[in-house]
């Protein structure tokens, strides 16, 4: 029970909210089985309760690498809504702009490379950061005036996938050769690839003022964060189906599937004791930079190397089935 559920996040539904969903079918699963073990259970990137998709559980030794899901890139399809600006810059806060103007495909196709790259963006006033030790949402929520600091991030793709016109009753239509309508738009669906600590909120938002309108966010769903997509996520009926037949482990992806990007770094048992001892291995001839040491299959840590020296950077509590 060591390694990650990847779940397909509802609607309505905090992480925090789905980190206890998680740790309610673990509980399940072990009355069912009669065992006494509770496990270490945790989340790879916040998302918002608008937000639906891609959501890394991390469950045993596998807590150890959310940090690392928290710094990988992410893939969103979200939408946005021209005409209305919101507070809480989504479908669920209160209208404090509008504007009758409209944009058409053509511009918003035109404005997207001005947001792709490396970019300056303001976080959501209604958002997690710390200010001054208070939430930043929570100041918000007392009408209090919320200075948000320009941050660094990286959009690394953005594209536009369908297009919403404005005419009544008229059929939506995808990007692509075969669109014709230049039209107004009421909204547009994006896909962007993004770096840790982008807001897709601040970018939508960003976006239609770009246009000469305002905006929001009505859709946001996750594809992929780090390796991690929606092919191998699961619902959470899923989940407690899984829990009430004692299956949660055949649902789980191995701890090392959060680390497809880490070369391997082959280790003998002597050497494996050496490092769970925070010992350096040194003389080794491997390349500079993060490995995931091995003991065979069986994950030993997390370490770099600099010079032939192996430091411990994470080390993992794992024993192999002749050990335990």
């Amino acid at each position: 029970m060591h390694g990650w559920i990847i779940l397909d996040k509802p609607h309505g539904l905090g992480s925090t909210q789905a980190v206890s969903a998680m740790k309610r079918a673990l509980r399940i699963q072990r009355e069912l089985l009669g065992g006494t073990e509770k496990w270490k259970v945790g989340h790879g990137g916040t998302l918002d309760p608008l937000a639906t998709g891609v959501l890394p559980i991390a469950i045993g030794e596998a807590t150890k690498l959310a940090g690392r899901m928290l710094d990988s890139d992410k893939i969103y399809d979200f939408t946005i809504a021209f005409g209305a600006q919101t507070d809480t810059l989504d479908l669920e806060g209160k209208v404090i702009a509008q504007s009758d103007h409209r944009p058409t495909p053509v511009q918003v196709e035109a404005i997207l490379p001005r947001f792709t790259g490396p970019i300056e963006q303001a976080p959501p006033a209604y958002s997690a950061i710390l200010i001054d030790g208070q939430r930043a949402y929570d100041l918000a929520r007392k009408g209090e005036e919320v200075e948000m600091k320009l941050r660094s991030v990286t959009i690394h793709e953005l594209a536009p996938v369908r297009f919403e016109p404005v005419e009544n009753g008229a059929q939506a239509f995808s990007t692509g050769a075969n669109r014709t309508e230049e039209g107004a738009l009421t909204s547009v669906t994006l896909t962007a690839h993004v770096s840790k600590g982008t807001y897709i909120r601040s970018l939508a938002r960003d976006i239609a003022l770009a246009l000469g309108t305002v905006g929001h966010v009505t859709m946001l769903r996750r594809v992929k964060a780090g390796p991690f997509t929606l092919d191998s996520a699961i619902s959470l009926d899923k989940l407690d189906e899984a829990a009430r037949g004692g299956g949660i482990g055949g649902l789980m992806l191995p701890l090392t599937a959060g680390l497809d990007d880490i070369p391997a770094l082959a280790v003998s048992p002597d050497e494996a004791l050496a490092l769970r001892q925070g010992k350096v291995l040194s003389g080794r001839d491997a390349a500079t930079g993060l490995h995931l040491a091995t003991d065979g299959t069986l994950p030993v840590a997390l370490v770099e190397i600099e010079d032939g020296n192996v430091r411990v950077v994470r080390g993992f509590n794992l024993m192999s089935k002749e050990e335990d």
